[in-house]
């Protein structure tokens, strides 16, 4: 287990793997082989009861904060990880580990299928959120820990704190589900399928059996560029792009004349680089099967439930309403869960659960404080 207490590893952290075999999915197909990438920030303390799991959105990975060697930037959620921060390594214990049908380290589409010898393509199975959440359990037991005492994490990651809290009801002494929701709305399902329609159209992707040769990176990027727009709020981009153009000149027949449309395609060719299409459509596609109440009402799943709840929404976010969380809320309230329910005022839309730092660190750190004030 990678030892983050020293000065010198604060400033940057080893990835780590986990592997088991045989994972049965919701679906019922298996997997012989699952690897998880992961990484680990702060000391697990002795009685092993200081763990927060942070839970990674839809693009994101394993790499939530400090620096990997030659990096430039450290990871996503370094503005909210480490010494003091929201969750304070100074006195918890970070786990965040890359999904099952990622790309970054954990097995996925581009993984190789052992019984083939090459990669999975669309032979791989289609995973759920569930899935997802069940191999993340398999790594919390084989740190050793029994219950954490938080897991957070915001849209895709809020899904899976909402997964944990009706699989594993007793498996945490808190939770904090930010920027997300119980079940996608038909508009959240439509902006997924554009960028899976985008992909797909993509001659290059050739049915998924791309690998060793070149890339879908029109769709893929098209896809990006979609996603990226739903992100963001009209109040962010106005202020950030306005209808400025790249120069004085008159504008050109279809080039990026707008900064706007500039930064979009930029952003979608950033992603190609990192991100595998096929990730892509399998996550999506997990998202939009999400349904934590399974058609019943979400109170009913909650009734097992022991554990306190933090939900966090954004004024400016569109693309998850507040409303969305606040079913959450009242799905907690109806059967006694204690809950405390917080809407920011933010103007980065979606993406202010990972750009706004000051009001949601403080919330955090009062919240995990009172979770049960006994750890050291």
């Amino acid at each position: 287990m990678e030892n983050t207490n020293t000065a010198e590893a604060r400033l940057s952290v080893v990835p780590q793997k986990f592997s088991f075999a045989n994972f049965v999915l919701e679906n019922g197909e298996v997997l012989e082989e699952v690897t998880l990438d992961f990484e680990t920030y702060g000391v697990l303390n002795p009685a092993r009861s200081n763990a927060i799991l942070i839970a990674h959105a839809f693009s994101g990975d394993a790499h939530a904060a400090l620096f990997h060697e030659g990096d430039k930037r450290p990871g996503w959620w370094d503005n909210m990880i480490g010494p003091g921060k929201a969750f304070d390594t100074g006195r918890y214990f970070v786990i965040c580990s890359n999904v099952v049908g990622g790309c970054a380290g954990s097995t996925g589409p581009s993984s190789i299928n052992p019984k083939t010898g090459k990669e999975y393509g669309l032979e791989f199975p289609q995973i759920t959120i569930k899935d997802m959440v069940a191999a993340q359990k398999k790594l919390v037991e084989h740190l050793g820990i029994e219950k954490l005492y938080s897991i957070a994490g915001g849209s895709m990651g809020g899904m899976q704190v909402l997964e944990w809290l009706v699989s594993y009801p007793n498996s945490m002494r808190s939770a904090i589900p930010i920027a997300t929701t119980a079940r996608h709305s038909p508009q959240q399902i439509a902006f997924n399928e554009v960028g899976r329609q985008a992909i797909m159209a993509d001659p290059k992707w050739c049915g998924g059996n791309y690998y060793n040769q070149e890339i879908p990176k029109a769709g893929l990027s098209v896809a990006r560029m979609v996603g990226h727009i739903t992100y963001m709020s009209e109040k962010s981009m106005a202020e950030k792009f306005g209808r400025r153009t790249k120069s004085e000149q008159e504008p050109t027949k279809f080039h990026a004349d707008f900064e706007v449309e500039g930064y979009l395609r930029n952003r979608g060719d950033f992603f190609v680089r990192r991100f595998d299409a096929n990730s892509y459509l399998y996550i999506s596609k997990a998202m939009d099967l999400f349904d934590a109440s399974d058609g019943r009402h979400l109170s009913e799943k909650f009734l097992e439930l022991d554990a306190k709840l933090l939900v966090l929404a954004f004024k400016s976010d569109w693309l998850y309403p507040a409303h969305q969380s606040l079913e959450i809320v009242s799905a907690c309230k109806i059967v006694g869960v204690p809950v405390t329910y917080l809407e920011i005022d933010a103007d980065y839309g979606h993406d202010s659960f990972l750009l706004e730092t000051e009001t949601q660190s403080r919330v955090v750190k009062h919240f995990l404080a009172r979770v049960d004030g006994s750890v050291s």
